[in-house]
């Protein structure tokens, strides 16, 4: 990186708000004609070590490219990334580029904060899956360019199913019903479950209520729309399978970590929202041998399983607008896609890109790609995940039926989102 300008690794501890708006101070309020171009990263692979090599390889590739821009790829941590986000653009500040989630593109778009990459994917755009787009997409602009695609699908503990006499992996609904006595009776679990206040409903309960046909939120956006006959159905299949033990009771303070679930111990069949790496962790856990990975969860309206793109976003007061492009571009070519993917453990979000894998289950994982859903992205998705899983809790505990458990979150959650329009 040029003029001696140092990669900046932001510990959690000392990351306050005075250190993000001097952070903002030298990124996008850099000044008129400035060649920097500031990104905010996020440890999206896995090692740090690794993380902050790839990183500082992209440095260098772009500005060998590049000789009149100076990158600087600053590495933050996950936690309260929104609000650390949201606070750097609102004081006007903040990075030139960002890595971005498709529910993060409402929020930023509306209030103005990013502005649309179409420019700069211009040449590349025809290549991208259609709904990796899609899901960067917000009245008719995408906000984010794809650089790397998650999934996830259905994961199976072989040794359990042989235990119960199962020979084929139960890939419906009804095939798990149908499997569930059968695994009770010999003492195992059936479906894993993540109902913790940590864990992201777009590991656990939407894929089942999108399977069933149902959405989180009307086509309005204003109101939401899992109170339906869908989301009764999706959540008295969750109900039915936890009261007799088909879910383990454990589900209720599971957070999307594998090895410290009971699928991870060995205590449960299969999960239906399970990473490439979970299974690569469940081979060490298993033995390879015991390891299946099976389609998307099918349901009785759909298969479908959670999967999303991440890209990058612009920061609408950028000072280096054009070289803030060229990054874009530059990280969307099929060598930067290649090399994400191979690094972090990714997908390809274009078609014309493969990515090389060392998992061995990334055949049956790319597979699944195709039945790939990003959620539903609003301003409010993460408020509304706050005020439903309370009630789920309640439903699978017995304290309300699914139909009352629904209500309840559907009244709170209108109710929110009629405070923000």
């Amino acid at each position: 990186m040029k003029t001696g300008f140092k990669r900046a690794t932001v510990p959690l501890a000392i990351l306050t708000l005075t250190a993000l708006t001097a952070a903002g101070c030298n990124s996008a309020d850099s000044g008129a004609g400035s060649n920097r171009v500031t990104v905010w990263m996020y440890p999206v692979i896995m090692d740090p070590k690794a993380n902050a090599a790839y990183w500082d390889g992209i440095e260098k590739g772009f500005e060998a490219a590049h000789k009149n821009v100076d990158l600087a790829i600053e590495q933050l941590p996950w936690e309260n990334r929104d609000q650390k986000l949201a606070t750097a653009f609102g004081s006007g500040k903040g990075p030139d580029v960002v890595l971005l989630g498709p529910d993060q593109i409402p929020q930023f778009q509306a209030n103005g904060a990013v502005q649309p990459v179409d420019r700069a994917m211009e040449k590349s755009r025809a290549a991208f899956r259609p709904t990796a787009l899609e899901a960067m997409t917000q009245d008719g602009k995408v906000y984010a360019a794809p650089i790397y695609h998650t999934v996830t699908s259905t994961l199976y503990n072989k040794k359990l199913l042989d235990k119960a006499g199962i020979k084929e992996p139960p890939a419906t609904w009804d095939a798990l019903r149908a499997a569930a006595p059968k695994l009770k009776q010999a003492g195992v679990a059936t479906l894993d479950y993540s109902a913790s206040n940590e864990a992201s409903l777009n590991m656990s309960f939407y894929p089942l209520l999108w399977q069933a046909g149902g959405k989180v939120f009307d086509e309005s956006g204003k109101k939401t729309a899992f109170n339906s006959p869908e989301g009764v159905e999706a959540l008295t299949f969750l109900v039915d399978l936890y009261k007799s033990g088909g879910v383990p009771r454990s589900a209720l303070t599971n957070a999307n970590l594998f090895t410290d679930h009971a699928l991870g111990k060995g205590q449960v069949a299969m999960g239906y929202t399970n990473t490439p790496s979970d299974a690569v962790l469940a081979g060490t856990a298993w033995g390879k041998e015991n390891v299946i990975v099976g389609p998307a969860l099918k349901g009785p309206s759909k298969q479908v399983c959670f999967g999303m793109p991440g890209g990058l976003g612009i920061n609408a007061r950028t000072k280096n607008l054009a070289g803030a492009e060229k990054f874009v571009a530059f990280m969307t070519e099929p060598a930067q896609i290649a090399s994400m993917g191979k690094a972090g453990g990714f997908f390809s979000p274009r078609t014309d890109v493969a990515v090389a894998s060392d998992n061995p289950f990334a055949k049956e994982y790319e597979a699944a790609l195709a039945h790939t859903f990003p959620g539903e992205p609003h301003p409010a998705a993460r408020q509304l995940m706050a005020l439903i899983t309370p009630e789920i809790q309640a439903a699978l505990t017995g304290k309300k039926t699914p139909e009352q458990a629904l209500a309840a979150a559907a009244g709170e959650g209108d109710d929110l989102l009629a405070r923000q329009r």
